[in-house]
């Protein structure tokens, strides 16, 4: 059975995106996934994502890695698939729906931004050289002083297959402090490779930067991933974390098809 899907892109950060609202979609091939996601032999994308009916919302998303592997939260796809719902006419300017982490609002500025509540952060754990903190997906920050120096996949995976991580993965960040804001590239685990964006690897180094620079009151980060540019906008609340976290970029329809 052929399946139509659509593909999208937030900042580079790209997904196989399918309407299951009539639950035809077999989530448990993963094998199928994995096949749809590679982009010699399938579709090509760093996800695939099901938007899926679910009581009390207005939609679910699933998440699954390029690996075929249902993944935790993908922000940069769930900018992406409160578009697709926006062209489905299924939400207007504003949404509720939920995701592997919890419910989530999104706003829709503009057909091609998209301004995403994350999952508030309690805490980050400040290590010697690096942050580990959990935005919807687990992320290692570490700033550096020039990200062009840095091998991402060489670096990341020594990271991520680290004997602390190998269980159960991380993604990894390497952030530069810029004149506009920070630089930001990320290993991503289950796509087991450097991606164009992660959205919650820059809300993770946003999050980060604001531990080792301090202000008070709500702030807002720009961000410049290796496929353009973001927004974290947020409120500190001290020791006990960061609420009010928005991730705000362009999420874009590419093409759509069947297969």
């Amino acid at each position: 059975m052929e399946n139509q899907f659509y593909k999208y892109q937030g900042t580079g950060n790209d997904f196989v995106i399918i309407d299951n609202r009539d639950g035809h979609f077999d989530s448990s091939n993963h094998a199928l996934i994995h096949e749809l996601c590679d982009r010699r032999f399938g579709i090509g994308g760093d996800g695939l994502i099901l938007l899926q009916n679910k009581e009390g919302y207005d939609f679910e998303m699933v998440y699954f890695n390029a690996d075929g592997k249902e993944g935790s939260m993908c922000g940069n796809g769930g900018r992406c698939v409160v578009a697709f719902a926006h062209f489905l006419k299924i939400v207007k300017n504003e949404c509720h729906f939920l995701a592997v982490d919890g419910p989530h609002d999104a706003r829709i500025i503009k057909p091609d931004w998209i301004e995403l509540k994350m999952i508030d952060v309690p805490q980050i754990e400040k290590l010697e050289d690096h942050y580990v903190l959990d935005t919807g997906s687990p992320h290692y920050v570490a700033f550096v002083e020039d990200v062009d120096d840095i091998n991402v996949v060489e670096n990341g995976q020594a990271i991520r297959y680290s004997k602390k991580y190998k269980e159960q993965g991380i993604n990894v960040n390497f952030v530069e402090k810029t004149k506009a804001g920070l630089s930001v590239l990320t290993y991503e685990r289950g796509v087991e490779d450097e991606t164009l964006s992660c959205g919650t690897g820059v809300t993770a180094a946003a999050l980060s930067y604001h531990m080792e620079n301090p202000e008070p009151g709500a702030r807002s980060i720009a961000i410049t991933a290796k496929g353009g540019d973001l927004e974290v906008r947020f409120e500190s609340k001290g020791e006990e974390g960061f609420e009010n976290i928005w991730l705000c970029g362009p999420a874009v329809r590419v093409f759509n098809g069947f297969r």
